[in-house]
């Protein structure tokens, strides 16, 4: 049976290089060198995500521990202390109370993925918006890689890739779609990667 290309997944395939195109360089490089700045001095990082990013976030941790030697931890990875939180301290507090047991400091980073990057006043993601108001509190260098125009994680990070909207329909799929390639990129920068990727190093 012979397939041909919808215009659909064309279109899609064409939205996400616009994207690419669109992302900010400069400011990927800032976040790069922000994070190996933080691993160089024996900060730890924290990474979080709600959805989607929650998975996002534990592949992440992985990736910064393994290639990067980074010191990295993801919320989500926890199912069981995550719900006990939800349930009995509620989910706006769900990850800035794992921060403060897990002794956020001035010497870590936290790192966001997001579509909207948190909003208190839309009510949305604000778990997210109350561990960064605790890095904020505690001197924690943040970071991001969002979509939309950022939220409350562009409004105070250090340094924050956002993903260009370039379909108002489909932002959730570009954003975490890009996010993944953006991560990918940092585990991967010479500021940060330590270790080679597995079938690279294979000859």
């Amino acid at each position: 049976m012979t397939v041909t290309a919808s215009a659909f997944t064309l279109q899609f395939l064409e939205e996400s290089v616009q994207a690419i195109r669109a992302l900010d360089a400069a400011t990927i490089d800032r976040v790069a060198v922000g994070l190996a700045a933080v691993r160089n001095a024996g900060g730890r990082l924290f990474i979080l995500g709600v959805g989607g990013s929650a998975g996002h976030a534990s592949h992440a941790v992985n990736d910064f521990r393994k290639l990067c030697a980074f010191e990295s931890y993801a919320p989500t990875d926890n199912v069981s202390e995550l719900t006990a939180r939800v349930n009995d301290e509620g989910w706006d507090t769900s990850f800035s109370e794992w921060l403060k047991v897990s002794r956020l400091g001035r010497a870590d980073a936290v790192l966001i993925f997001s579509v909207g990057g948190g909003s208190k006043d839309r009510n949305v993601s604000v778990n997210l918006v109350r561990a960064l108001e605790h890095a904020r509190a505690v001197g924690a260098r943040i970071f991001g890689i969002v979509g939309r125009d950022g939220g409350y994680t562009a409004q105070v990070a250090d340094g924050c890739v956002i993903v260009p909207t370039v379909a108002l329909d489909r932002v959730t799929p570009h954003t975490e779609g890009l996010c993944a390639v953006i991560w990918h990129l940092l585990v991967s920068h010479p500021e940060l990667q330590r270790a080679p990727t597995k079938w690279e190093s294979t000859k």
